[in-house]
Parts: structure tokens; sequence; C-alpha cells
């Protein structure tokens, strides 16, 4: 069995990829007392044959964000999906479907300047999704929508779509060039 460390190629992983041998605190790694983890029959055997490794991931980064820091991903692309993930968040907002209690507007609030009343945006915001996605074009849509919207890598999305490894990333880049196009991006 090799070590970890002789196939590390890049710094980084040294910590995704070493073992942690002994408790750190008294907690072994990867559990704390409060988690749950289900256990088989000989679960003792099996933990002392398998060291158990310490993985660090950052949750709020999305999947576009991973390929952007990666280099898979223009700075273009990157920017045209997360224009694209606003205009769909925002446009999720519910109308206001009450009365409005917030005090009279101040003077000068109102008119060309003033910013959007929170139901015209989510309206505009999502007339402005729905034509990045028509500018993306039908086969383009469905992971540019998933990938960038829903949060889902690139294998979930291929693996959801029915299409081969690996063959979501060029329509993913194809997708995002276009609606770069759309928001005129430089």
């Amino acid at each position: 069995m090799t070590t970890p460390e002789s196939h590390v190629r890049h710094p980084g992983r040294l910590l995704v990829e070493r073992p942690l041998a002994a408790p750190v605190d008294g907690i072994r790694a990867g559990r704390d007392s409060g988690s749950t983890h289900a256990a088989s029959s000989n679960s003792a055997a099996s933990r002392a044959a398998r060291p158990t490794r310490s993985v660090t991931v950052n949750l709020a980064e999305s999947p576009l964000g991973w390929l952007h820091a990666r280099g898979l991903v223009s700075t273009r692309q990157f920017d045209a999906g997360e224009r694209l993930r606003a205009d769909w968040t925002i446009a999720q907002l519910g109308s206001r479907v009450t009365m409005r209690w917030d005090p009279h507007p101040a003077r000068g609030t109102r008119g060309a300047g003033a910013p959007l009343d929170p139901t015209l945006a989510g309206i505009a915001a999502k007339r402005r999704f729905d034509e990045a996605i028509e500018a993306a074009g039908k086969g383009l849509s469905d992971i540019l929508w998933r990938v960038v919207c829903d949060g889902a890598g690139l294998e979930a999305a291929e693996s959801a779509l029915g299409w081969p490894r690996r063959a979501g990333k060029l329509v993913l880049l194809m997708a995002l060039d276009r609606v770069a196009d759309y928001y005129r991006l430089p």
C-alpha cells in the first residue's frame, strides 16, 4: 500500500488525502458526539483496517464557483452565470399580497432614480431570466439551469439528463457564452 503523500500532485490535496491516526480532542476524526453513524456488524474491524480521512468542503461554494476557481470557466462565463443566478433568485421572491405597513416614503424616493419595488424587481428579474434562458437555447438551457441555478454538480446534472460523462462541461461553457452575450458582458 502506498502512503498518501506519495500520490499527492497538488499541495492543497495533502489536507484531503492525509489519514488521521489519532483522535482530535477525544473525538475520532470524521465524527462528533452529535452525529449519527450507521454501524455494520463488523464495524470495529473495518475501522481498524481503514484509516479515517479528513475532508474540507466549502458548502457555500457553488459548482460554477468551483469551476471558476480551477480555471475551467472564464471570468466572463462566471459573471454571466452569477447574473443569471441572481435574476433567478430575485424572481423567486413572492409578490406582496397584503397592505404595506411601512411609513410613507420620504421626498425624492420616487421617480426614475428610485429603486424598484420588490414586486416589480421580481417581475423584471423573471423577464431577464426567461430571456437569458431563451438566448442559451433549448439544448443548452437544461444543464445551465441545473448547474448555475439549482446548484447541482456537473456529474449530477449529466446523470440526471442521461448524458455521457464529461459531456456537460462543453455544453455548459457554450450556454454560459450565450448568456454572457445576452447580458452584454465584455
